[in-house]
């Protein structure tokens, strides 16, 4: 998809102007995927303001026919240490210039080594532009993402059929029961290392999977995703194992309650914390506030965590095509905890989610 590529340059360009940069200097793999559809594990790309007359992409000879391939529209450099190599193009080719570089993924050593070739050129912190424009999705990452959320949906649907969610097998079971049945359908790889918590366990937000055996009258905490084109979902769902006490089918409509503020509240224009209050107001009027101990949720595409971050903390306002989680939860320390989250792009009006798992209390 060049065009899609070049598209998205090109709106890096408009902000390369507006911060007086006359090229950026990308050294984050997808950042480089973002702006080129390059796939490999080294690379570098030397944006320039003037157009792609004048952008260089590089990488080692390992990915010479790859990038052939996949970055079929830019004027290629095969060498290696790639960002080095760019450094030097972008001294001969700016004179006295400013030369932006993501300077939140490059380290120490890194930067010594740019100034030690930069003769010329001006060396400017520039940090986030390109994860800036990735925030708002174009309709191609949107159909990505939608179809990365289907494969969670039908691998969690199968789980379900199956009677793979039972007393007696282990979270890793599970696990990799999940994991599996989402490659079936067509997931690259997991989207990040699946949750299964039961019990005790469930009230551990990011509880990572045991030989803990699941039991009656568990809760079991499912956080899991796919990838498809490297745009990742993002899900989780609650379910009981046998018939639910009081206060587990109290809790969990609480959090669904909280779950469907949040979503309702995510639209465009609205700050990102005010979104975050919409779903724990709903928690700390039933007294469990110290109980939601993260954030409402945060953006996914190319990262399953990356811009705009939902949370109290949170800075910024929401824009129609973002794609957010939404994940509310409580977690009774000893006892067991709820988290419901959806995958959902923001849409003027009611937001578009993608997960479409039943969000009732499933069970088991």
């Amino acid at each position: 998809m060049p065009e899609i590529h070049a598209t998205r340059r090109r709106a890096l360009r408009e902000r390369l102007h507006t911060a007086e940069l006359d090229a950026l200097l990308l050294t984050d793999l997808l950042n480089i995927r973002y702006l080129t559809g390059f796939t490999g594990s080294n690379a570098a790309l030397l944006v320039h303001s003037d157009g792609d007359e004048r952008t260089v992409f590089c990488t080692d000879g390992r990915y010479t026919a790859q990038a052939e391939a996949e970055v079929p529209d830019l004027r290629k450099i095969i060498e290696r240490p790639s960002a080095l190599a760019l450094v030097r193009e972008a001294d001969r080719q700016l004179a006295r210039g400013a030369l932006g570089f993501e300077s939140q993924h490059v380290s120490v050593e890194e930067h010594a080594s740019f100034v030690d070739v930069a003769e010329s050129v001006t060396l400017r912190r520039a940090p986030e532009l390109v994860e800036r424009l990735r925030e708002v999705k174009d309709d191609a990452e949107i159909e990505d993402l939608r179809e990365a959320c289907a494969i969670a949906d039908r691998a969690l649907a199968d789980l379900l059929e199956s009677g793979g969610l039972r007393p007696g097998r282990t979270e890793r079971e599970v696990a990799r029961d999940l994991e599996n049945r989402m490659a079936e359908h067509g997931s690259e790889e997991p989207a990040f290392r699946t949750i299964v918590a039961t019990g005790a366990h469930s009230a551990i937000p990011h509880h990572r999977p045991t030989d803990a055996v699941l039991e009656t009258g568990d809760f079991v905490k499912l956080d899991f995703g796919a990838v498809v084109n490297g745009y990742h979902s993002d899900m989780t769902r609650t379910i009981v194992l046998g018939q639910p006490a009081q206060w587990q089918r109290e809790l969990y409509e609480l959090v669904a309650a909280a779950q469907e503020a949040g979503t309702q509240a995510a639209r465009p224009g609205r700050e990102v914390a005010a979104v975050d209050a919409a779903a724990r107001s709903v928690i700390a009027e039933a007294g469990y506030g110290e109980q939601f101990s993260h954030g409402l949720g945060h953006g996914v595409g190319l990262d399953v965590h990356e811009a705009p971050r939902l949370a109290q903390t949170g800075v910024g306002t929401l824009s129609a095509c973002m794609a957010v989680t939404v994940e509310p939860g409580v977690y009774l320390a000893g006892r067991g905890g709820v988290r419901i989250e959806d995958t959902l792009v923001v849409r003027e009006g009611t937001p578009e989610i993608l997960t479409l798992s039943t969000k009732e209390l499933v069970v088991a």
